[in-house]
């Protein structure tokens, strides 16, 4: 399939609500609940229970969820982490005597933790929603029971999945059609998503963790080898936290805090306020050689130190510290790569959706959904319709790692939502993010960039073709199609280890949806990644 992005798209105008995702029928269901009441919570929820429908692959009810939800009234960012906790009976010597101490492959049954979407659902709409959970879900079940027209990406993402992952699991072939993946404008049926989704629609998150549903979960993890029981979903809960900030061009850019990697992004904007990125041309070499040591270094210390909070509680005001970034911005060579990076001390591949929605009152949900890899561990419930993730692939085996792995534990996540409000008067300037694994935080990094460092409409910056790095050892850079040739050499040429990307393999830069919102004058501008099927859509009046 080409994507060679000729074509171009506009960026979105309304005075009445925004929803921005990756599957056009998501952003329709969201666009439908602003319609008949609901605010950003309830359009939140109505997309992604549609993209579990429409992308599979990416997302659903056996994932994790992250978000942040603005409220006009208040001028205040809340954080909600519904990610989950690894199995009570999971623990590294279990894996040593079972010869997997070195290593945990990727779709392992240990790598399933407890799927922490549902709760988030619930919780979002029941904090801040106005609609019953059953009007807001009502768009999924309807699209998952009459089926839908599949896009074309996620037909050839899927297709790749159902030849691997889903061949090779327990009733993965659920989710196929004969083995198969649906054709670009196929219709396919999810009656067991549907059954699923009703039940959770009419008995809430208990419907979910608890009964035939959980049955069926742990029946299916168990009958692989793994560990995860009927007590781990009992037991599990979402978390309403406390967001985490940092001051760029004076905007102030909010995050979900550990376990999540959004500390990575606040880390690089913090470096790059002390150097001169709007000075220089935006696909430079001069500037992405100093945005690519920015995102090594935040790495760096992100892997260091972002675990679960409750056992191993980051440094975050030593971290976030302008100090520590004006320490560690010395380590920045102008004129090449720093082949000596290490974690400082701090004194005081996936598959994802992200989603974004404004409503009339000025509400935002900043919101991301995933099962990590594609269809995650390949593991399918019997007849419930989804796929369960494989987050616990994240954690670290090594017992002196605050992310090791341990029993009822939240490992690192990689899926980050992100906020940004003015500083002068709290308004919302932006909901926003950029899905694919390690790239989330170097997707944020580039857009931001561009929409406060080049002052560009959301579409554009998301159109602007993106670099991803390594999170681990020497710079290696994949630059995608796009980016001069020039540049690509004297990259080169400054140390770091490049590649051009093209074609799919462009998924590696991550999908995007941005909202921007004006109070002088109550518009709202919208874009949507180019990468992905999606689009922003508004409501007509």
């Amino acid at each position: 399939m080409d994507l060679s992005f000729q074509s171009r798209r506009s960026p979105i105008y309304s005075r009445s609500g925004i929803v921005a995702a990756s599957q056009p029928l998501a952003a329709a269901a969201g666009v439908e609940i602003l319609r008949q009441g609901g605010t950003a919570a309830d359009a939140a929820v109505a997309a992604a229970a549609v993209l579990n429908v429409t992308e599979p692959g990416s997302t659903g009810l056996g994932g994790d969820v992250f978000c942040l939800y603005y409220q006009a009234s208040s001028h205040t960012v809340y954080a909600l982490n519904g990610s989950g906790r690894s199995p009570a009976a999971l623990t590294l010597e279990k894996l040593a005597h079972e010869g997997l101490g070195a290593a945990l492959p990727e779709r392992h049954p240990y790598t399933v933790t407890v799927p922490g979407a549902c709760a988030a659902w619930c919780d979002l709409v029941q904090r801040f929603g106005r609609l019953p959970l059953s009007h807001t879900l009502s768009p999924a079940v309807r699209l998952a029971e009459e089926g839908f027209p599949v896009s074309p990406l996620t037909a050839a993402y899927w297709q790749a999945a159902a030849e691997t992952v889903l061949a090779a699991s327990r009733n993965g072939s659920q989710l196929t059609r004969n083995g198969h993946a649906p054709l670009p404008g196929e219709i396919f049926k999810n009656p067991g998503l549907a059954t699923t989704l009703r039940a959770v629609a009419e008995g809430g998150k208990q419907a979910f963790y608890n009964g035939p549903i959980a049955g069926q979960i742990v029946s299916a993890v168990q009958a692989c080898g793994g560990c995860l029981s009927l007590d781990d979903l009992a037991s599990h809960s979402s978390e309403w936290t406390l967001p985490i900030s940092t001051l760029y061009r004076g905007k102030r850019v909010w995050e979900c805090p550990p376990n999540g990697q959004g500390l990575a992004v606040l880390l690089a904007l913090n470096l790059a306020e002390g150097l001169p990125l709007a000075e220089m041309p935006p696909l430079s070499a001069g500037r992405l050689h100093l945005m690519i040591e920015c995102l090594r270094l935040a790495f760096i210390d992100t892997r260091r130190f972002a675990a679960d909070p409750a056992t191993n509680p980051a440094p975050l005001a030593a971290l976030l510290d302008p100090a520590y970034a004006a320490q560690r911005r010395k380590l920045i060579h102008l004129q090449h790569a720093n082949p000596d990076l290490a974690p400082g001390v701090p004194t005081g591949r996936s598959d994802t959706v992200y989603l974004s929605v404004v409503d009339s009152c000025g509400n935002a949900c900043s919101f991301i959904n995933s099962t990590y890899m594609a269809f995650g561990s390949g593991i399918v419930p019997h007849q419930c319709g989804f796929s369960l993730q494989n987050r616990g692939h994240n954690f670290s085996l090594d017992p002196r790692h605050p992310n090791a792995l341990g029993p009822h534990k939240r490992p690192y996540h990689t899926i980050i939502p992100a906020m940004v409000t003015r500083e002068a008067d709290h308004s919302l300037f932006a909901s926003f993010g950029v899905m694919g694994g390690f790239m989330q935080p170097q997707g944020h990094f580039q857009v931001l960039v561009g929409l406060l460092d080049d002052q560009l409409d959301p579409q554009s910056a998301l159109d602007r073709p993106r670099f991803c790095i390594e999170p681990d050892g020497p710079s290696q850079v994949s630059l995608e199609e796009g980016i001069p040739a020039e540049t690509l050499q004297n990259l080169s040429e400054r140390g770091h280890q490049v590649q051009l990307v093209s074609g799919l393999k462009r998924a590696l830069f991550g999908r995007g949806q941005v909202i921007l919102s004006s109070p002088e004058t109550g518009v709202l501008t919208a874009g949507s990644d180019p990468r992905a099927d999606g689009a922003a859509m508004t409501l007509p009046f």
